[in-house]
């Protein structure tokens, strides 16, 4: 028992003077700011930078004399007056650039105008010309009356416009006189009906022909609402008498 004491008292001995000695770690003491002498330091450090910067700027405004400030006020009214009368030009070239580009646009619309009155034309002598270009055979041959390229086309859903080419054969030194009629067989209601233009005596004299070589009719019928076009037939008619026929669909 004596023995283990002894032994255990030497152990704590050595414990002792290890921390004792120069190789046993080093303590650091460190003193803890409380939080309100921080809060004092830091609002002393930013009131320490505002004064500064107040008195850089006093310094800077105090430099300028009231002869500086005039120079600096007539500089900037130069200089106002400069970007004023650049804006004045810039308007102005703008709204002449707006103008120009109003009258461009009136003039393509006046081509445009142009070019369809003259494909309506061109589409017109195009016509005329392939009437002319039948017109040649008929010449030296067999004498009588005949109709040429009879064109219907739907206008409204109740108008038909007609074009046809009445010609007479042969050497041409006998004036034709006649009239011209139209059929028109139509589909209203489901059910079938055939309509006569001239349909009354005032309309007569629109039809009638009258001509030594050719002459070309054209115009615009009106059917009563809800009659569908189906075949249109023109007859050319002298003295009572068909001369010539010819029928188109719609």
């Amino acid at each position: 028992m004596s023995q283990s004491t002894s032994l255990f008292n030497s152990m704590k001995l050595r414990l002792w003077r290890r921390r004792m000695s120069v190789s046993s770690p080093k303590m650091t003491i460190r003193t803890r700011t409380p939080w309100p002498m921080r809060l004092v330091i830091v609002l002393a450090a930013f009131l320490a930078g505002a004064v500064a910067m107040w008195f850089a700027g006093y310094g800077r405004f105090a430099t300028v004399s009231p002869d500086n400030a005039r120079a600096m006020a007539a500089e900037y009214k130069e200089r106002l007056d400069q970007v004023t009368t650049e804006r004045d030009q810039l308007s102005t070239t703008a709204n002449a650039a707006e103008s120009q580009l109003n009258i461009e646009r009136s003039a393509q619309k006046q081509l445009a105008a142009q070019v369809k009155s003259l494909e309506a034309d061109n589409m017109r002598l195009k016509e005329d010309l392939a009437f002319f270009e039948s017109l040649l055979p008929n010449a030296t041959g067999p004498a009588g009356v005949s109709i040429r390229r009879l064109k219907v086309d739907q206008l409204a859903p109740n108008q038909v416009r007609y074009r046809l080419l009445v010609m007479q054969g042969g050497k041409g030194d006998r004036r034709f006189n006649g009239s011209l009629q139209l059929m028109v067989t139509t589909l209203q209601d489901g059910k079938s009906a055939m309509m006569t233009f001239p349909a009354v005596p005032a309309d007569q004299e629109k039809f009638k022909l009258s001509f030594t070589h050719y002459q070309r009719v054209e115009g615009v019928l009106t059917l009563p609402e809800g009659a569908a076009t189906k075949l249109v037939q023109a007859r050319v008619l002298e003295n009572g008498q068909v001369r010539a026929q010819q029928a188109a669909n719609l």
